[in-house]
């Protein structure tokens, strides 16, 4: 069956773009996961369009993957097509407006704001994700979201049709967006953003860096932040009071420097890090009786699943 699809997609786009049993543990912040059956990184919107329709008419199941900072893969890996939008990177400028592809990271973004004294997108000077992934997820910081500035989105939907979508059609809410619900795949965005002053765009960036890199554990591999905030707390608060800091699943730990991020510190797996997390959601429940949502999407099959396929 597997060869009768790489025959398939050679037929449709570069055969360079494509690898075959794939570890995807090389593409996520957490430097874990299994492998994809076919991983693909296309450099043009047609080749995404033709691979997705493709595996649409063939019932072929497609996961989208941008850079990989907020999710985890499970150890079993990903079956079908793993589409990483990664080289649809371009980044474009127009007046007050900034065009950007999938696969650009939000934080090149937002230094080319700076760059054309361009205010507005300061927030995302930290953010570790793709413009995708910010889109997907309504991506925000110290007070701003992406929905502050977004004008209009480039999508695929499910068979392949290209849909530009409107700042109102995106829906963006808290970690959320129509993406998510219509299981869209965002190709660019474009952002409308305000003329400012070069020095006060810098000024603000190098305080948001110095609060993020003196509070977050940039030095180990993360999936950035795990949970949502639950309405009336903070998930960092709810975890350091309940002492669960410096708690370890095999590998995995709850960061000792805060409260809401889990680093990989000895060769963890993807499911040390799912293991540590319903600890987590568990004890927080047990002690404070919130509900801890997760805001890392976790995705792709278990060990237990693959070896049972066989």
């Amino acid at each position: 069956m597997n060869s009768n699809i790489l025959q398939d997609l050679k037929q449709m786009i570069p055969s360079d773009i494509i690898k075959v049993d794939e570890p995807l543990k090389k593409y996520t912040y957490t430097e874990t996961g299994g492998i994809a059956d076919f991983y693909i990184s296309p450099k043009r919107y047609e080749d995404v369009q033709q691979v997705v329709k493709y595996a649409y008419d063939n019932e072929i199941p497609v996961t989208y993957l941008g850079n990989g900072s907020n999710i985890i893969i499970r150890d079993g890996g990903i079956r079908g097509i793993v589409l990483s939008l990664l080289e649809l990177n371009h980044i474009q400028s127009s007046d007050a407006n900034i065009i950007a592809g999938s696969g650009a990271a939000i934080i090149d973004v937002s230094r080319k704001a700076r760059d054309l004294s361009l205010t507005g997108l300061e927030f995302a000077c930290g953010i570790p994700g793709s413009v995708g992934g910010a889109v997907y997820m309504n991506a925000g910081a110290y007070g701003g979201e992406i929905k502050d500035v977004i004008d209009y989105a480039r999508v695929i939907d499910e068979k392949g049709n290209m849909i530009q979508l409107t700042h109102n059609e995106l829906a963006l809410d808290y970690r959320n967006s129509i993406i998510q619900s219509e299981h869209y795949v965002v190709l660019e965005a474009t952002f409308t953003l305000a003329p400012g002053k070069q020095e006060d765009i810098q000024a603000v960036m190098d305080d948001l860096t110095e609060r993020r890199e003196s509070k977050q554990p940039l030095e180990y591999p993360s999936c950035g932040s795990v949970f949502r905030r639950p309405p009336g707390h903070f998930a960092g608060k709810l975890i350091q009071d309940a002492q669960l800091q410096g708690h370890r699943v095999g590998g995995v730990e709850v960061s000792k420097k805060h409260a809401g991020f889990m680093v990989n510190v000895d060769h963890g797996t993807a499911t040390d890090y799912e293991n540590l997390i319903k600890h987590v959601q568990q004890v927080v429940k047990e002690k404070f009786d919130v509900n801890l949502e997760r805001e890392v999407r976790i995705i792709g099959e278990s060990l237990d699943e693959t070896s049972t396929e066989g």
